[in-house]
């Protein structure tokens, strides 16, 4: 079959009308023949896909007075064009070439700031009066002009040293820590089909599992002139990373920093009294469930006694401004949506620009938006009113940003717009889709549906084959990853996906972000606490039910779930506890028993101290249940999740009788199994899902050559 008559199968299949759904609907039960075509199409599909369409997004190379930049537009025919946009117009214009990267500024990248253990921010004081230095694990200044030396600890060692050292404003305190190290255990896996040698290889890793010991800091204060330590009067940090100390600009008697507690149940923000070495809570907050650690926004503004933090006390993600003299907290935003993270602050004008989602009533509650307030909560501005997702980069002066919008399936405008106001300059670009439409390609459908309250929305979408036919009934695969850490249904333009080829086979393919995930209210997020095993599953089954009874060809008896990391973990509790609903998964590098995985992820979510309910919802625990088809992938260098937690469950399901498909993948890392394992996803779900032999590798009806990450495919 050439090209052109491959373009035409597809298009000629598409969108058969609506009029059927009113009939009766049998099942979709393609022959063995059937089925190697319908691969053929979707390994067409999967080639053609490729940059097909093109003004996507705009990459701004600014000038170095900010008043201009140019991007490249790559075009069809593996063509490109260069445009030059003056920011305070929009005034257009082409360039012969790309202008040399030394005539640019660049926008601002962010950087990792290098963690010194000895000296954060320097050795020298501000005042250039001392220089600091440590010698076996103890503190010492050195007077520049004078030469004369002081020692300031004497009880710090190699093995137990005084570090994380931060100058006060005016060069007469250090403040620091007394560090008690703690060495990981490791963690191990044999890579087993290493070129060039005949055994296998043992590696381990340093990985901190929950309940493992860290680090601890003593929170210390240095009096240089008078030669003084002083034991700061606070708990021990005992969790995490040294918290990182910050002066007041007013009076650098003080400084600050901030606890978050073992348990992620309280967060602080310690002001210490540098003179007396006393600390009290300027900010105390506490919870029943869990405060999210990594998504707690924190900004000293320069210049200021100004906190501005985040926090969801209220039930909803926001802001708030902290007065460092007083202590006295007051919100920047309030109602019943999430503010997602800040853009830009303005220390002067006391304003702050900042990313937002579920304000708009009526719209998909995920969809981030930006917007100006001032510090007092005052004078909100909406400055990308366009129902869509949201991606703003700012010119490095911040005067401008340009504005990247779409939906999952409507395609990308960008814009540039003011920072002061959002007045839009000019539409630097429409995504051009005329050979997305002209071979037929559908992007996803959004879906929503009920929770388990009656009440509250979840959001999805659904990709469906290019031919499929109303009059006929197509299994359901759910592609889950129900991380509490996140929200994990696409929001912007998805012109294919994985989700789309695995539908061409004959598939209703789905994506949901069930109750427990990220993103929207604390309730909804709260549903995780202490509580893995849910994984929104109850939520996941009303929602494909309410899918089928909208759509008849949907087929809620014949469902299948496929997830990755998180995602395996989910697919095999789902087959564990829902395995009435769901009769078929295919999990990869699963975090099937959260004691073996990562600390930060799992006590952030079932809390420390590690109790009993790790064992009761662990995989291995409920192996037994098993009653659907499983398959079980597992990366043999997996560094994430330890290939270990695979095998565990493994053991767990055989000696509980259960059978199940296995397979490890030699020297691959944290992945689906790469090219070779989603032909065997993809053959898992034909044959007990479909219940056709998929095409017969090995005898040639279809044949592979790949590498990770990189696919072939021939047919005969």
């Amino acid at each position: 079959m050439n090209l052109s008559l491959k373009i035409g199968a597809v298009i000629g299949f598409l969108f058969m009308g609506s009029e059927l759904l009113g009939q009766s609907v049998e099942r979709f039960r393609p022959s063995h023949q059937e089925m190697v075509e319908r691969y053929a199409r979707a390994m067409e599909l999967d080639s053609l896909s490729k940059d097909i369409v093109y003004k996507y997004t705009v990459d701004a190379h600014w000038a170095a007075d900010g008043n201009s930049f140019w991007y490249e537009n790559k075009l069809m025919g593996n063509t490109s064009e260069y445009i030059e946009i003056q920011a305070a117009t929009g005034k257009r214009s082409t360039l012969v070439s790309a202008p040399r990267q030394d005539e640019l500024q660049q926008g601002p990248r962010p950087r990792r700031r290098r963690q010194q253990t000895d000296f954060v921010h320097g050795s020298q004081s501000p005042d250039g009066q001392w220089e600091a230095f440590m010698e076996k694990g103890n503190l010492f200044v050195k007077g520049t002009a004078s030469g004369q030396v002081k020692q300031l600890t004497k009880d710090g060692t190699e093995a137990d040293p005084y570090g994380y050292m931060v100058w006060s404003p005016n060069g007469k305190y250090l403040a620091g820590y007394k560090v008690h190290p703690v060495k990981d255990s490791l963690v191990y896996y044999i890579l087993t089909a290493e070129p060039g040698t005949t055994r296998g290889q043992l590696r381990s890793q340093p990985y901190k599992q929950p309940g493992d010991p860290f680090t601890s800091y003593e929170p210390h204060v240095f009096l240089v002139e008078e030669g003084k330590a002083l034991k700061v009067d606070a708990e021990l940090v005992d969790f995490g990373q040294a918290p990182e100390f910050h002066w007041r600009s007013d009076d650098a008697r003080y400084f600050f920093y901030e606890k978050f507690d073992r348990g992620h149940q309280r967060f602080r923000l310690m002001q210490v009294d540098a003179q007396t070495g006393k600390a009290v809570a300027m900010v105390d907050e506490q919870t029943k469930t869990f405060i999210y650690h990594d998504r707690q926004l924190a900004y000293y503004p320069k210049g200021t006694n100004w906190y501005i933090r985040s926090s969801e006390k209220d039930g909803w993600r926001h802001l708030y401004l902290v007065d460092l003299a007083t202590g006295q907290e007051k919100a920047i935003t309030s109602g019943s949506w999430v503010v997602r993270d800040v853009d830009s602050i303005d220390v002067v004008g006391k304003k702050i620009w900042f990313s937002a989602s579920g304000m708009h009533e009526g719209e998909d509650p995920y969809h981030v938006h930006h917007y100006r307030i001032g510090l007092d909560g005052k004078g909100l501005l909406a400055l990308t009113p366009e129902s869509a997702n949201h991606t703003v980069t700012f010119s490095p002066d911040k005067k401008y940003f340009i504005d990247n919008y779409s939906t999952v399936n409507t395609p990308p405008r960008t814009a540039l717009r003011r920072a002061s106001d959002g007045k839009e300059i000019t539409l630097l670009e429409e995504a051009d889709v005329t050979d997305y439409k002209r071979l037929g390609f559908q992007a996803p459908e959004v879906f929503v549906a009920k929770a388990r309250d009656g009440l509250t929305d979840i959001w999805g979408i659904v990709s469906k084959p290019s031919d499929y036919d109303p009059a006929k009934k197509y299994p359901v695969l759910e592609n889950i990853y129900a991380g509490p850490h996140d929200s994990f249904v696409p929001k912007s333009f998805v012109p294919y996906s994985e989700m789309q080829s695995l539908a061409e086979l004959g598939f209703i393919v789905v994506m949901i972000d069930g109750m427990g995930t990220a993103n929207r209210s604390k309730a909804f997020h709260d549903l995780c606490w202490q509580n893995l095993e849910d994984a929104g599953l109850e939520d996941r089954e009303l929602w494909i039910k309410a899918l089928a009874r909208k759509y008849p060809y949907v087929d809620a008896e014949r469902v299948g779930i496929y997830g990755t990391s998180a995602g395996g973990q989910n697919t095999v509790t789902a087959l564990l506890h829902h395995g009435d609903f769901y009769k078929a998964g295919v999990a990869a590098c699963g975090c099937y028993d959260n004691r073996v995985d990562k600390q930060w992820w799992n006590e952030q979510w079932m809390g420390y101290p590690v109790g009993k309910h790790y064992e009761e919802q662990s995989n291995v625990t409920n192996a037994h249940l098993l009653q659907g088809n499983l398959m079980l992938i597992v990366g043999e260098a997996d560094t994430n999740v330890p290939p270990e937690s695979s095998y565990r469950v493994a053991d767990a399901l055989i000696k509980a009788g259960k059978l199940f498909d296995f397979l490890p993948v030699p020297g691959m890392g944290h992945s689906d199994g790469g090219p070779y394992g989603r032909i065997k996803k993809r053959e898992f779900f034909v044959k007990y899902l479909l219940e056709v032999e998929p095409p017969n590798w090995n005898q040639g009806e279809v044949s592979f050559r790949g590498e990770m990450g990189r696919e072939r495919w021939f047919f005969r």
